[in-house]
């Protein structure tokens, strides 16, 4: 699986959080809590990261990455009862609009759960 050396890691460090802090934080702790662990793990972490939406070479919008690991994984990051279809394809949109392939919605929700997506380059074209 690509970057799966990346993602593994970061998934032990998303449940070594959950599992230090529990539920009930706002993401934003979570979000912070996850950077400390994953610099502590020798990442490079880029926190909202802004990225440009574009259509037809115009910019439409931009959103912003809640982290972007080597580069090469964008996470986003959600502390909701359970993730919807609506979670994963916000994830894929963010793939679709810059030029990584990997992404991890993490919830720190009442139970710890992640989706890994990816959107091959290829299929961007």
């Amino acid at each position: 699986m690509l970057h799966e050396d990346i993602t593994e890691k970061i998934l032990a460090a998303f449940f070594n959080v959950y599992n230090t802090l529990g539920y009930g934080f706002l993401e934003k702790v979570y979000e912070n809590s996850l950077v400390i662990k994953l610099k502590q793990l020798g990442f490079s972490v880029k926190k909202q990261k802004n990225i440009k939406v574009y259509f037809e070479e115009h910019i439409v919008g931009d959103y912003f990455a809640d982290l972007i690991i080597n580069s090469k994984v964008i996470i986003k990051i959600k502390a909701v009862d359970k993730l919807c279809d609506e979670h994963k394809f916000q994830l894929i949109n963010y793939l679709k609009a810059t030029n990584m392939e990997v992404g991890l919605l993490l919830n720190f929700g009442k139970k710890p759960e992640f989706k890994r997506a990816i959107f091959s380059n290829e299929r961007k074209k």
